[in-house]
């Protein structure tokens, strides 16, 4: 999920018609998004820069979710608003279980993963109270950030995500029940001839793989391994 939050608790994904008008309505905003390969994802690339003329004057926060390492994941989105005359208030990184559900390298036990989500909740609710006290983390939006961004990633991956993928593949498994179509914030799937058929402009999100009933859909394997829900997880936990 990718999504703009407000000062006032207002909450929409980038995807939404009206996600520019709360830009206009605030001056206050938490821009949040995944990682992917310590870069920003093409579409938050894409909202930042179609709403442009939006940003100047207006204070954000870049919230970034990642599974081992980002770098300058809030830094990347940070640069980019600067530019357009926002103000960066800071940056914070948080690891999560990997929504990447067809790449085995990347599971970890639900115990791990449920370790994982508990230490995010503490963070937020430690940098939280340090907010409200006038300090803002800055991960990811130091120089050394940065370098580490490009050195540890973007240098060797910058490939994967420089455009939208047309990786995405819908396996025989596919009944077309529209789900997966529904979920998509790029419009990139649809169902024909009672199947499923991805165009050319899948963002990675991953919603589309760890919610097909079916497992029918991947995008940097072959196969579906696990797919993860953080609620479950932690609801299962206690």
């Amino acid at each position: 999920m990718v999504s703009l939050l407000d000062k006032a608790g207002e909450i929409l994904p980038i995807e939404d018609a009206d996600a520019g008008k709360l830009i206009s309505r605030h001056e206050r905003i938490l821009l949040g998004y995944p990682i992917q390969y310590s870069n920003i994802p093409v579409m938050v690339r894409d909202f930042v820069a179609s709403h442009s003329a939006l940003w100047k004057g207006k204070q954000v926060f870049c919230l970034v979710t990642m599974r081992l390492f980002s770098g300058d994941g809030a830094g990347c989105a940070a640069r980019l608003l600067k530019g357009y005359g926002a103000q960066v208030l800071g940056g914070l990184h948080l690891k999560m279980p990997d929504s990447i559900c067809d790449v085995r390298l990347l599971k970890r036990s639900p115990e791990k993963e449920r370790a994982l989500i508990q230490a995010a909740e503490d963070k937020i609710d430690h940098w939280a109270e340090r907010i409200k006290a006038g300090e803002w983390p800055r991960e990811g939006l130091h120089t050394y950030h940065r370098l580490a961004g490009f050195l540890g990633q973007r240098l060797w991956f910058s490939g994967k995500t420089r455009d939208y993928s047309d990786k995405l593949t819908v396996s025989k498994a596919c009944v077309g029940c529209g789900l997966c179509a529904s979920l998509c914030p790029m419009g990139n799937l649809s169902i024909r001839g009672g199947k499923a058929v991805a165009d050319g402009r899948c963002t990675m999100c991953y919603r589309c793989l760890n919610s097909c009933p079916q497992k029918a859909i991947t995008l940097l394997g072959k196969k579906v391994i696990v797919q993860y829900d953080c609620d479950a997880l932690l609801k299962n936990g206690r």
